[in-house]
């Protein structure tokens, strides 16, 4: 995991977290898996109050990283996150992980990969 993380930071990607859980919660999970020190922020909807997948959300995120949902990209091993995010006009990646499946009546993911050193294999190679 921390190696396709750091591939991705080193390609350029900002990488953020986008919880339902708490901002603290989080940080808490990053630092156990020595992996804080790659992400740039770590966004919680205890400060939006609307969980995901509401649309509203998603937008918020982008808002606060300073982008456009369309300059974004979700990775996420939810189905329903991956829906929440193209409803919102977000790019998504859905993370093929054991247990996990996508939502059959949303959009579909612009990619799946099976871990995050194939994703960073993969958004390493545009044009």
């Amino acid at each position: 995991m921390r190696e396709g993380l750091q591939t991705l930071k080193n390609q350029g990607y900002t990488l953020v977290t986008l919880t339902n859980s708490t901002r603290r919660g989080v940080q808490t999970q990053l630092e156990n898996a020595g992996l804080a020190d790659l992400f740039a922020d770590n966004l919680s909807i205890e400060e939006i109050k609307l969980y995901k997948p509401h649309l509203r959300t998603y937008r918020w995120a982008a808002e606060r990283m300073g982008v456009t949902p369309e300059e974004t990209l979700l990775v996420a091993a939810h189905g329903w996150d991956v829906a929440g995010a193209k409803a919102a006009g977000m790019p998504a990646i859905f993370v093929a992980r054991p247990g996990q499946s996508l939502y059959p009546l949303a959009a579909e993911p612009d990619r799946t990969v099976k871990d995050i050193r194939e994703l960073a294999e993969v958004l390493g190679k545009r044009p």
